[in-house]
């Protein structure tokens, strides 16, 4: 049968989990547009756009012609340990994004998982391949299509492979037998994820059984998809994270030691640079130093000044003396929103140098934004220095 084959060429490709689901219409739309109107989404406005509302709510708006949707997981998982372990001089990069660009990699297989339907069926076949680059709610079809189940924290969650893996979608305009979707909740009464998300993002099941997470407490948004300053009263909840956070995945009974497993795609791999710089070494990074490190990565979708930023932050989080000529060098940085971060973090380190500098600072610094946090900055070292 079609299905079986296209089951084969899938595994034959990498993919630890695939399934078939038809393109019905969303079963969560209504519960997605309560969470729009409550703001969760923060300043991710590409998903609120009513378009894009729409097709997410039926994929027909996006294909009129599909019929089937193949849906399948890559585990990126490059260490079967998912504990971390970086001291607090070293950033934290999520795990997904320490290797190559994930949107190129598991697009480049589904183009071959088309190539191969199409000389399957030995005709005209139109596809469309999607990893988390359309208005496509892939973790619903994921379910719908066996996968796995919505956990607290919002991940898919498969009770066998856990959630260390990406999702891609191909949209078919042919006629498939679909899986039967995934009906029970392993969750349970566990609540780990929720426990330990440091800023309170995670919070719990709606009525109708949907995870919520509040977009704008997440670190991964706020370290990511945020482009402004990050709030104050969450910068120190952060800690040495500067691309993402794992923390709800980590603590997941479902990711544990039996049921963690190591990629064994070449492209995920960690490359050096993602785990073993320290913070004062990124702090040093200029524009042409940022393309370097973050070319063919998914770290690039932070920006350079997103990514400074977040160094300053966990260096501050930091508190060490010897941050401070790193900090000093980033208050003359061309990007406010450096500066501005650079500043609380000399003041979170509160030396006597970390204070000359900013006192030195304030007399030149034009920017109203960074002035203040500056001011903000002193005052609070004089607090603890009296």
């Amino acid at each position: 049968m079609l299905g079986e084959e296209i089951r084969a060429e899938a595994r034959g490709l990498g993919f630890s989990l695939v399934g078939i689901a038809r393109p019905d219409p969303s079963e969560h739309l209504s519960f997605y547009r309560r969470w729009l109107d409550e703001g969760r989404h923060g300043e991710m406005g590409y998903l609120a756009r009513p378009d894009a509302v729409a097709r997410r709510g039926d994929l027909r708006q996006t294909m009129a012609d599909v019929r089937s949707v193949i849906v399948v997981a890559l585990e990126y998982l490059s260490d079967a340990r998912p504990e971390e372990t970086a001291d607090a001089g070293s950033g934290v990069i999520a795990r997904y994004a320490r290797g190559r660009d994930y949107h190129r990699v598991v697009k480049a297989k589904l183009e071959k998982m088309a190539a191969a339907v199409r000389a399957r069926v030995g005709g005209e076949v139109t596809a469309r391949a999607y990893v988390d680059t359309g208005p496509i709610l892939e973790r619903e079809l994921a379910r719908r299509a066996g996968l796995g189940w919505f956990g607290k924290n919002t991940m898919l969650i498969h009770p066998r492979r856990g959630s260390w893996f990406f999702l891609g979608a191909l949209l078919l305009d042919i006629d498939l037998d679909p899986d039967e979707a995934f009906e029970t909740d392993h969750c349970g009464t566990c609540s780990r994820c929720l426990d330990a998300c440091p800023t309170g993002a995670l919070l719990g099941r709606e009525a109708s059984g949907a995870p919520v997470m509040d977009a704008t407490r997440c670190i991964s948004y706020l370290t990511i998809e945020h482009r402004g300053p990050i709030p104050r009263e969450l910068r120190t909840a952060i800690g040495n994270r500067i691309y993402g956070c794992d923390i709800c995945q980590e603590v997941c009974p479902f990711n544990g030691p039996k049921f963690a497993e190591a990629s064994s795609e070449p492209d995920f791999k960690a490359r050096a640079h993602t785990t073993d710089r320290t913070l004062i070494d990124l702090m040093a990074m200029d524009e042409a130093a940022w393309d370097e490190f973050s070319r063919g990565s998914a770290l690039r979708r932070a920006k350079r000044d997103g990514f400074m930023r977040n160094v300053a932050v966990a260096l501050g989080n930091w508190g060490s003396a010897e941050a401070v000529p790193s900090l000093v060098s980033a208050l003359v940085d061309t990007e406010p929103l450096v500066r501005g971060h650079a500043a609380w973090a000399l003041g979170r380190i509160g030396t006597s140098a970390a204070r000359a500098a900013l006192d030195a600072r304030l007399e030149a610094e034009v920017d109203l934004d960074v002035r203040e946090e500056i001011e903000l900055a002193l005052a609070a070292d004089s607090g603890k220095s009296g």
